[in-house]
């Protein structure tokens, strides 16, 4: 008489949202590994039978692509196909009442900062011993860097303290040994990120302590590119600059959410700052590190925002030239406090003014950009592609910012560097050969 074993239990973790969200996957997955669950990400063929769904719940269009996800696999966990579904992260945290009203399919929900909750389902333990390393699930030759948790910024139109919480900084300590653990492996650029990175230390060091942070893990061997983003503006700890300048393994490379070029919506935003304070900050940063690439994001269409208003911010990225740029259009979010204001820019505006501000943008990038012709740049190769090499510079962060487009006769590996001389550019994208 045959008797029926039970299949194997197979997790599969779904990411959605920013590389902070990715970085949290990762851990997880490195967790259940370590207590031999066989764990994939994003797994291809859908063979799992118990899927997590790390949500995003930033904006509307995230939030909306979160609830998609999940009731796919509701209805795939209906048909049979799924038979555990759990649901984390960010959507989850701020809104996990209602979820658990909506979707009951859901086995269970966790917040941003319930990992141990959610390895007890799988009757597994938190390994301390796993702290520091992290299993890629990206290429592996760059990865995301989490310094800290949570925001304390009161910005007036965001959400993430609603759901990442406090801001708690990682050791550094912690930190250099999740580095060194990441060189060991391959990785060749880290990616700093946090809520708020010029934060960081205030909470455990009661000092903000980026620059020595920055300090020891351009120390780390194997290290060639460490990348700073998400710099607040407001109190940036300007001793950064120096550290970044000597380090020539630290790019030139700056990511600053600045969100606006007006003084009077940046008083609105609670943003702590000022349009004029704002350029005083970007001559010193482009002074005291000459060739930094500035990154920033913007808001249009604020409640409030008049054409005065979305002029003086216009005018703003005119004379401010960033490197690199981007923009979203304003998000009415509950439980901030601008959800207090009505939102009064009607959203075809809100486009509008999106839209004239990345034509300016694509101007200023193309003359940029023309500027790099026949000049030959340190170039890191992050995939192959339509039998082209696809890289970046020092200049770029992956996904958001400009390519290298590499002729595919040229001899190039994945995840190598090469010097690259340009010999032709468009608004955002270089092309070359190698040299």
């Amino acid at each position: 008489m045959k008797t029926k074993t039970r299949r194997r239990d197979k997790v599969n973790i779904v990411t959605l949202g920013c590389s902070k969200n990715l970085v949290d996957s990762e851990v997880m997955l490195t967790q259940l590994r370590g207590n031999k669950i066989d764990t994939t990400h994003e797994a291809e063929n859908d063979d799992a039978n118990i899927v997590i769904v790390n949500t995003c719940g930033f904006i509307d269009n995230a939030k909306q692509e979160s609830i998609d996800t999940i009731l796919r696999y509701a209805d795939a966990k209906s048909e049979g196909l799924v038979e555990k579904l759990y649901v984390t992260g960010c959507l989850s945290q701020r809104y996990k009442d209602d979820l658990e009203k909506e979707i009951p399919q859901v086995d269970a929900f966790f917040g941003t900062r319930d990992l141990p909750l959610l390895l007890k389902r799988f009757k597994a333990d938190y390994k301390k011993e796993l702290v520091g390393e992290r299993v890629l699930t990206s290429a592996g030759h760059y990865a995301y860097l989490k310094i800290a948790e949570g925001c304390d910024r009161p910005c007036s139109f965001c959400a993430i303290p609603l759901m990442r919480g406090k801001h708690i900084s990682k050791p550094i300590e912690e930190l250099v040994l999740e580095a060194k653990n990441l060189a060991k492996n391959g990785t060749k650029e880290l990616l700093l990120i946090a809520q708020d990175s010029t934060y960081y230390g205030l909470d455990i060091y009661k000092k903000r302590n980026l620059a020595e942070l920055l300090q020891n893990l351009a120390d780390v061997d194997g290290i060639d590119w460490v990348r700073l983003h998400y710099a607040f503006p407001t109190g940036f700890p300007l001793d950064i600059l120096e550290v970044m300048a000597q380090h020539p393994n630290i790019c030139n490379y700056l990511d600053m959410p600045l969100q606006h070029g007006s003084t009077n919506i940046l008083k609105a935003m609670r943003r702590g700052t000022t349009r004029e304070k704002q350029e005083e900050l970007i001559a010193t940063i482009r002074e005291k590190v000459p060739g930094v690439a500035l990154r920033t994001t913007l808001i249009a269409g604020y409640p409030g925002e008049t054409d005065k208003d979305f002029q003086e911010m216009y005018d703003f990225v005119e004379r401010s030239r960033f490197e690199r740029l981007g923009i979203f259009t304003y998000s009415h979010e509950e439980n901030t406090h601008a959800y207090n204001f009505k939102d009064d820019v009607p959203d075809k505006v809100k486009q509008e003014r999106a839209n004239a501000v990345m034509e300016l943008q694509e101007k200023i990038s193309y003359e940029i950009n023309q500027e790099k012709i026949d000049k030959t740049f340190k170039v890191l190769i992050d995939r192959a592609e339509g039998g082209s090499f696809i890289g970046r510079t020092e200049f770029d962060s992956p996904e958001v910012d400009n390519e290298v487009i590499i002729d595919g006769a040229s001899h190039a590996r994945l995840g190598d560097f090469c010097n690259v001389k340009i010999n032709d550019a468009t608004e955002f994208d270089l092309y070359g050969e190698v040299v």
